[in-house]
């Protein structure tokens, strides 16, 4: 009986959400400052009681259990960036390795909505879809923005024609506009790790993947956290100066700075894929 109940409390502690539990400080050491590391911690857990269960077990703790080191790597990398593992900003795939599945962590479009927000110099971003049926022009460099035109009403607005995104900076200014079809998405797709895997948020969320690859080539023309703090202190050093020089009183600005920068992903998580104008990168 003893040794029965030793097995059972030696089983409980090696649970992926045990797990969770376990490394909760070293997720909190690496968590942005502005996320509560207890909140933090629960989403993470409660991502592991969806999809489909598998015995006594739902298929992402199986997954979890069988490379342990994986989930917790894929844990890290989230709490690193600062965003909710199994959601929308940030995917825990089942991938097969060698016939067995693992966690793979992904980052999903809105995350890097968030990290593009996070940076400071972006006030809101618009990523859409364009259907067969729905009416799309956009002419670089005569049109600021797409004219998306999307019939509500419609019963079927038809299957994925072109991806689109762009970006209102705070000082008013609009990002370049980036626009992917589906050969773009083809390219993007055939470069990305475990895609035509049947757990594959590819498969399973075709639209979210969209917008994420958009959104990804988007990022690379908007500033960074770095650059737009390097920015705002540039600016404030030269109205000090010029403030000084003129001996005229000037109320120099601070701007409200968030702690941390945007993390590079893992080297191993993305390959470049080169097409026309922007270059892609390759999106899980």
């Amino acid at each position: 009986m003893t040794q029965t109940v030793s097995s059972a409390l030696a089983q409980r502690r090696n649970t992926p959400g045990e797990l969770i539990r376990q490394y909760a400080n070293h997720f909190a050491t690496v968590l942005p400052s502005h996320i509560r590391p207890d909140t933090w911690v629960r989403v993470a857990q409660g991502a592991l009681k969806k999809g489909k269960r598998q015995g006594d077990l739902f298929e992402l703790e199986a997954a979890a259990m069988n490379n342990p080191g994986a989930f917790l790597a894929a844990l890290l990398d989230a709490a690193r960036l600062g965003l909710e593992p199994g959601t929308e900003q940030y995917y825990l795939t089942p991938r097969k390795v060698k016939g067995r599945s693992e966690i793979l962590g992904i980052v999903g479009y809105q995350g890097h909505i968030e990290l593009m927000y996070r940076a400071g110099a972006v006030a809101s971003v618009v990523a859409e879809v364009v259907r067969r049926a729905d009416q799309f022009s956009y002419r670089p460099g005569a049109d600021e923005v797409p004219q998306h035109v999307i019939d509500w009403d419609a019963d079927d607005r038809g299957p994925l024609r072109l991806v689109y995104a762009y970006a209102r900076m705070k000082d008013g200014a609009t990002s370049k506009v980036v626009v992917l079809n589906r050969a773009d998405i083809d390219r993007i797709k055939k470069s990305s790790q475990g895609a035509d895997s049947d757990y594959s948020p590819w498969k399973v969320h075709e639209e979210a993947m969209w917008l994420k690859s958009a959104v990804r080539q988007l990022q690379k023309w908007v500033p960074t956290s770095a650059e737009y703090r390097r920015e705002q202190l540039r600016a404030a050093a030269e109205a000090q100066r010029v403030a000084t020089s003129s001996d005229v009183p000037v109320e120099v600005p601070v701007g409200d700075y968030l702690e941390g920068e945007l993390a590079d992903e893992p080297a191993d998580a993305w390959s470049d894929v080169e097409v026309a104008q922007p270059p892609l990168a390759g999106d899980q």
